[in-house]
């Protein structure tokens, strides 16, 4: 928006500053700096002396009058209604002009005027000055409306695709976007309307995925429990019977760990505006996380090699040990003997692996694996109760961190490989 702001200055600058100067100079340039009644000034000093040679004044001044067409009369000075500092000044060359409702007159004097006066009514000048005024004042409203059209045109285009892509949206259209342009006053508007509109239409799909994933996922628990239940009613051994009931409470444990994990993943995004940056020592975290994961890898026999130096990340606490412990419970699934935790930084990312000895990842489902209910084929049953959402919550949570996750295949244990790269400078890290 601030290049909207001093767009619109330098528009309002240039309109009325810069324009008003280019036609005052015009103005100057073109009007005439001559008296518009210097020749008439002549005519009644000229007049004067021809009527002070004339005995009969009156009717010398009429003579004049006819003789040049001039609206000329001979009047007594009592007749002015003005101060006698300016009766006395009727004689200096060109006389007085004065105005009055009818327009403009000159009165002149002489010596031998005996207290008398010519007065001489003039003509208004050519119309040809005013004119040229209004043709300038209109010149200048009308390049003030041309350079504002100039301005607010590139405007009005972007704000009418912002509305049409938004009716496209709001129509069902969700990948309706707006092509960003360097000429543009609102890149920030639009560049949001754009990532708006790709958490929505993230979202939206998510939900539908989630809705067609459960739906088909559920079914294998309740055709157990419905098939455990008929057992249960037909039998009518005891021990049966406790069996069948033992393996409906399992099928209902499933159930319910499966019904949780989705409704969280469901709610997972509303975290996002609960993120709470602070300073983390990785050797001290991780060490922390290490034990959390623990009796999984007891369980497993697994051993965890941390490799970190003595470094500081600005991250979430909860949700980047989240992340991690999704990534360490995943290597646990499939690692066979070892799982390594590792961290270093560059002048821009903290770079954190988490690699294992196992079977890896195929390289063509190296970008699927972050999608959610995503499974490999030969990994489908490796963890009962994997539902395919680990990953997926991991990659959210390393995007609310501005980084980016990838996986790829460990160097030194030839499994499965995961970065995340969070940057050091976060857009929002303010740090608590």
């Amino acid at each position: 928006m601030k290049k909207l702001y001093i767009s619109l200055l330098l528009s309002a600058f240039i309109s009325l500053f810069a324009l008003g100067w280019l036609i005052d100079t015009f103005s100057q340039i073109e009007h005439n700096p001559v008296d518009d009644f210097a020749i008439e000034k002549q005519l009644i000093d000229g007049f004067a002396e021809q009527v002070a040679q004339e005995k009969n004044k009156i009717a010398a001044t009429k003579a004049l009058a006819a003789h040049f067409k001039q609206s000329l009369t001979f009047n007594a000075n009592d007749e002015l209604a003005l101060p006698q500092s300016l009766i006395d000044n009727l004689a200096v060359p060109g006389g007085l002009m004065l105005e009055d409702e009818l327009g403009f007159y000159i009165i002149k004097s002489h010596p031998s005027f005996n207290a008398h006066h010519l007065e001489m009514r003039l003509v208004k000048p050519d119309q040809q000055m005013h004119r040229l005024d209004l043709i300038l004042t209109l010149s200048f409203y009308f390049g003030v409306c041309l350079l504002m059209w100039v301005w607010l045109s590139p405007l009005t285009k972007r704000l009418s695709l912002l509305y049409k892509a938004s009716q496209q949206f709001a129509s069902g259209d969700l990948s309706a976007r707006i092509k960003l342009s360097k000429f543009t006053y609102i890149s920030d508007v639009e560049s949001a309307f754009n990532r708006m509109a790709a958490q929505i239409q993230k979202l939206i799909e998510e939900n539908k995925l989630l809705a067609s994933s459960l739906s088909h996922d559920i079914r294998t628990p309740v055709a157990c429990l419905r098939f455990g239940l008929d057992a249960a009613l037909d039998t009518t051994d005891t021990t049966k019977k406790d069996m069948y009931l033992t393996r409906m409470e399992s099928d209902l444990d499933h159930m319910e760990c499966m019904l949780k994990t989705y409704l969280e993943f469901a709610t997972l995004e509303k975290n996002s505006y609960q993120i709470s940056f602070s300073l983390i020592n990785l050797d001290a975290y991780f060490a922390n996380l290490s034990q959390q994961i623990q009796p999984k890898l007891h369980h497993k026999g697994l051993t965890l090699q941390i490799d970190c130096p003595d470094l500081l990340i600005k991250a979430d606490l909860h949700w980047l040990g989240r992340a991690i412990i999704n990534l360490l419970g995943n290597g646990c699934d499939f690692a066979d003997k070892t799982i390594r935790l590792s961290a270093k930084q560059d002048a821009h990312c903290t770079h954190i692996y988490i690699e294992d000895d196992g079977p890896g990842i195929a390289k063509e489902n190296w970008l699927n694996v972050f999608e959610p209910f995503f499974k490999e084929q030969n990994h489908r049953n490796r963890s009962d109760k994997s539902y395919g959402l680990g990953l997926a919550i991991a990659a959210k949570v390393v995007d609310w961190h501005f980084g980016l996750i990838k996986v790829d295949q460990s160097p030194s244990l030839k499994g499965a490989r995961f970065t995340l790269s969070l940057p050091l400078q976060c857009p929002r890290a303010n740090v608590s």
